[in-house]
């Protein structure tokens, strides 16, 4: 029995190693499978086509100074009441068009009627005392000459003509300004535009100087905005400038028109005002506008793609194949050329530096890379996967 039992342990024993070497093995081999698995994708190298590297090359980067502003209507005028009376008809609204010299309606100005019917009684009256005076004066003068008045007696009748005289020229004056204001108390359009507001009501009393209507001329605007105390030096009036108006797709082209002697209070800025013409009345005052003014470039400057720039950890990089590897590369940039889609590099690269032209993700710096004309099946589905092309 005993020998029995030893044999059975001895048996089961080797079963149980045989079962953990078997085990081990399988691991062994699993692990094995992992390692070669993680070699194989060390050995893939990223492959780019060649229109997705680029040099850098020189050109010309236009400087660009930009700044905006609502769009206003120098021709803007204010029709006032320039008389007490009451406003009896009002022929035009918000948005009506009106020409120059047009009657806008009608002002009941019978107070003035009588206030100058006043002045020209006066005027009479003191036409009439004058003339009594003058020829008093003149009669005292044969009288001097004959030596019955004194010569005291005489300059006291020239004092009062010409007191009468003065009276009567300054009737004569009240009773023109009553004239004059009569004459502008009329409701007529002094320019040709757009009736903007409304700001009384038929049968409304009015006081002078109160408003009344503002007309708007469209066919010229302005823009006024702010530019930098380091930038302004390169502005003239008369330069052409584009200017992008909120709403309109297409850009269309204005001209400075006067710039401020002085920067603004408080600020490093000074006021730049444009003119555009606008025949067509195809922006309205309140717009919103932003100016753009290319400056020419007398010399190159090397430039790459602006998609070849990216950002991490707030600096601006590119990506460099070197000697077979991916290089990261830190970069400083200067201007940008939107038309063209290009931005100048100031430092970080040389002219001949092979930059990949389009933005990846997932790129490691010192992985494997090449240049080819057509990409493997291993190397484009790595491609597709560890580098697929970043979207902004």
């Amino acid at each position: 029995m005993r020998k029995q039992w030893l044999i059975g342990g001895i048996a089961a024993l080797v079963l149980a190693g045989g079962a953990g070497v078997a085990v081990f093995a399988s691991k062994g081999g699993d692990a094995a499978k992992k390692n070669d698995k993680k070699g194989d994708e060390k050995v893939v190298a990223l492959e780019f086509l060649a229109n997705e590297i680029t040099q850098p090359t020189l050109a010309a980067m236009p400087a660009q100074i930009e700044f905006s502003g609502p769009l206003v209507a120098p021709g803007t005028v204010m029709v006032r009441a320039k008389a007490t009376g009451t406003l009896v008809t009002l022929n035009v609204g918000e948005g009506s068009r009106v020409h120059a010299g047009q009657v806008l309606g009608q002002m009941d100005l019978e107070e003035l009627r009588y206030r100058i019917a006043e002045k020209n009684a006066t005027v009479e009256s003191a036409k009439a005392q004058y003339e009594q005076v003058e020829r008093k004066y003149k009669a005292d003068q044969g009288l001097a000459a004959n030596n019955f008045i004194a010569t005291t007696a005489l300059d006291a009748s020239r004092a009062a003509m010409e007191t009468a005289r003065a009276q009567y020229l300054a009737a004569k004056a009240q009773l023109d300004t009553s004239n004059v204001t009569m004459h502008q108390a009329a409701l007529v359009a002094p320019i040709s535009g757009i009736v903007a507001k409304r700001l009384a009501l038929p049968g409304e009393k009015l006081a002078p100087e109160q408003q009344i209507l503002t007309i708007v001329d469209l066919s010229k605007l302005e823009l006024a905005g702010l530019v930098g105390t380091h930038e302004v030096s390169r502005l003239k009036p008369g330069m052409a400038v584009q200017v992008k108006v909120e709403g309109v797709d297409r850009s269309v082209e204005a001209k400075i028109n006067r710039i401020a002697p002085a920067a603004e209070p408080g600020t490093r800025s000074i006021g730049v005002v444009l003119s555009l013409d606008n025949p067509k009345e195809e922006f309205r005052a309140g717009q919103y506008g932003v100016a753009r003014v290319e400056l020419a470039d007398e010399q190159q400057r090397l430039t790459v793609p602006e998609t070849a720039i990216t950002g991490a950890a707030g600096q601006e990089q590119v990506w460099l194949i070197d000697q077979g590897s991916l290089v990261r590369r830190v970069v400083t940039t200067g201007r940008h050329d939107e038309k063209k889609g290009r931005v100048e590099v100031v430092k970080g690269l040389d002219g001949k530096a092979q930059v990949l032209a389009t933005r990846f993700d997932n790129l490691r710096e010192g992985g494997k890379a090449s240049i080819v004309t057509k990409r493997s099946t291993v190397a484009d589905a790595a491609a597709s996967t560890a580098s697929a092309p970043a979207r902004d």
